[in-house]
């Protein structure tokens, strides 16, 4: 992976981590389509996520408009999400 396409939400993420679990259960569950990176199956997308945030810390989710949040509250995504009309 080398970066995340601009035109849809990406996040990476991990099936360890309880953030990036419950992130994406309030992805799923407001039906936004989005593509998801697991880190533990593609370890080198870290980088990406890395280069994206300057933080190791996870889920990091990019938005269409090139913006991103790090480990963001399900109020931050709703937000986000409404504020780009994609809810």
């Amino acid at each position: 992976m080398s970066t995340p396409a601009f035109d849809t939400i990406t996040m990476f993420g991990a099936d360890w981590c309880r953030d990036c679990v419950r992130t994406k259960r309030q992805l799923d569950q407001l039906g936004v389509e989005y593509t998801y990176v697991d880190l533990v199956a593609d370890p080198a997308a870290a980088d990406v996520a890395k280069e994206i945030s300057g933080r190791m810390n996870i889920p990091v989710v990019v938005y269409p408009d090139a913006s991103h949040h790090v480990e963001p509250s399900n109020a931050d995504v709703e937000a986000k999400l409404r504020e780009l009309s994609l809810i």
